[in-house]
């Protein structure tokens, strides 16, 4: 007997009602029940619209039209209204504060349950059955505002699952988890697939983490068109991934910089599959003859800190006895786990707060009695939501707002604008009023803004959250040259290919102490480090475990040095 699709597409089209063109194309889908399917794509491909019309926000919150038919349940969502739908698609949205209702996470797990007037005693038999399954039993008490990133996940998880529906429907679930809560996540959702037999969808930029368990399908949208829709190993040994300028696995990509025909048959769509020891001769070889580059001449120091400690309300210590050094032209990656200081130690470089004891040295000056507006002009801080910095209608206006409050002199600010919007690639925007950008162009404003003032070192938080590849890589090599013009750099990410592969030496905070300062190939190959501070290893680390190459650190070195002197050529 045929099996009946849980989701069904056909000829589904639709054209949101503010936008010219329509954002998906005669798309033909059928997912079954028990299915795990991923969805990938690059930004503005349709794939969140994809998973709009599958849960219900659109038609409901999202107008435009549709033509064509998808029913869920065999039943059409057009026929259905969006509470009857939240019966059968529970959706965990990217932003977990954006869907937190309650005053407690336990309260906001049982939202669901109270509309429907579930009788207390079942009500609180079902929250704490869901808090157990994702681990969130300890903290049905605490107010979202306590929560991690992480543990904010878990809540709205829990959520969603608590209405047992049928369908879950995960909307970027990873864009603001560290490592290794992101690798958590994976496996929470995985389990929750396994034990209940729930159809699961996820929609993601990063493959490869959402690729450390099994998926059933994926679906590569582009264009508003799905142009694929195979297994993982199908697609890994494609080159669907690159022509649709989607990342591929970091291991694939090592195998193929080495020579290696990267087919179906080598299983390379988990890197716990891939049959690594037919490749081991390829990659010695490879690893051997690449050059590792002169060290790079010392330079002065630029910002110091010297035994930093820090603590907000006088108790409980956020940092503690911080001492480095970074100089002038370096790129630096600060990383850690959610809550770990980093943002913090951001916060006592700018003057927002006050260290307790210690010092902090600009250029070899103690900076104490500098003020914030004082500090702006050595130090520069972009933040990770543009629209939390931008505060004028007009490109031109917001670059300029920081130079018109230090009183120069208009002419002086024209020369000065046009310079940054050159550098940041905005010239051509000048006139456009800023709602009209992207989110991408939007971070290239707050940058633009930032350099305007001309700051020797600039502190960027997430630059490339929420970013597809190959925004991502725009961002990156655009702070690459921004870096070769003399501008020391410090990113604060918990994306471990950026900082493997743009940032020759990682900062490691933990529980408010400094536990790395050291090479990221050296981070990132050290199961203690990567522990304590909630990253995770490298794929590059388990490929050249299993290939069967003595020395992990080095392979994951001469793959960073064979990448950097492939993008200097």
């Amino acid at each position: 007997m045929e099996k009946q699709a849980i989701i069904e597409f056909k000829n589904f089209s639709f054209q949101y009602f503010s936008q010219a063109e329509p954002t998906l194309h005669d798309i033909n889908l059928s997912i079954y029940p028990g299915e795990k399917i991923l969805i990938v794509g690059p930004s503005g491909s349709g794939k969140s619209t994809l998973g709009n019309c599958i849960n219900g926000l659109i038609p409901f919150s999202y107008k435009g039209e549709i033509s064509g038919s998808l029913t869920v349940h065999g039943k059409s969502t057009q026929d259905l209204n969006i509470f009857e739908l939240s019966k059968f698609v529970g959706t965990v949205l990217q932003d977990s504060d954006g869907q937190f209702v309650g005053l407690s996470a336990g309260e906001d797990i049982a939202f669901a349950l109270e509309n429907d007037s579930v009788p207390h005693a079942e009500m609180h038999e079902r929250v704490r059955k869901v808090a157990d399954m994702v681990e969130m039993q300890s903290f049905l008490t605490s107010s979202p505002f306590e929560l991690s990133g992480g543990q904010k996940q878990r809540t709205s998880l829990a959520g969603v699952l608590v209405n047992d529906v049928d369908i879950l429907l995960f909307d970027e679930p990873l864009a603001n988890l560290d490592p290794a809560t992101g690798k958590t996540a994976i496996e929470i959702i995985d389990d929750i697939h396994n034990n209940s037999g729930k159809t699961v969808i996820i929609i993601e930029h990063r493959l490869e983490d959402v690729l450390h368990r099994h998926v059933d399908r994926i679906l590569v949208v582009n264009d508003g068109r799905i142009i694929a829709d195979q297994d993982a190993h199908s697609l890994v040994s494609s080159d669907i991934l690159i022509n649709t300028g989607i990342r591929e696995p970091l291991y694939v990509t090592a195998l193929k910089y080495a020579g290696v025909d990267v087919t179906r048959e080598m299983l390379p769509g988990y890197i716990t599959t891939l049959k690594a020891r037919l490749s081991t001769d390829a990659l010695t070889e490879w690893q051997k003859n690449i050059q590792t580059p002169p060290p790079a001449e010392t330079k002065p120091s630029v910002i110091r800190m010297d035994n930093v400690s820090f603590s907000y309300d006088g108790k409980r210590p956020v940092l503690q006895d911080i001492t480095f050094d970074i100089r002038e032209g370096e790129m630096v990656s600060l990383v850690g786990k959610n809550g770990a200081g980093k943002s913090t130690l951001s916060k006592l470089l700018c003057g927002f707060e006050k260290v307790d004891q210690g010092t902090i040295y600009y250029r070899s000056e103690d900076i104490k009695d500098k003020s914030i507006k004082e500090r702006a002009e050595m130090i520069g801080v972009v933040l990770q939501n543009p629209n939390q910095m931008i505060s004028k209608n007009l490109i031109f206006d917001e670059i300029a707002l920081g130079l018109r409050f230090r009183e120069v002199p208009e002419e002086e600010i024209k020369t000065r604008v046009e310079k940054v919007l050159k550098i940041c690639g905005l010239a051509p925007f000048v006139e456009w009023p800023i709602s009209a950008l992207s989110y991408g162009q939007k971070k290239r404003v707050t940058i633009a803004s930032i350099l305007a003032l001309g700051p020797e070192v600039l502190i960027l938080d997430e630059p490339t959250a929420g970013q597809d590849f190959r925004h991502y890589t725009e961002i990156m090599e655009f702070l690459v040259e921004i870096n070769k013009m003399g501008v020391t750099i410090i990113l604060i990410t918990h994306d471990m290919h950026l900082m493997l592969e743009y940032t020759p030496r990682a900062i490691v905070l933990s529980g408010g102490k400094l536990i790395a300062d050291t090479a990221a190939s050296v981070v990132l190959t050290d199961p203690e480090v990567i522990e304590k501070a909630n990253l995770k290893e490298t794929s590059l680390y388990h490929l050249a475990q299993m290939a069967g190459i003595p020395d992990e650190t080095a392979f994951v070195q001469g793959f960073i040095n064979y990448e950097r002197k492939l993008k200097n050529r």
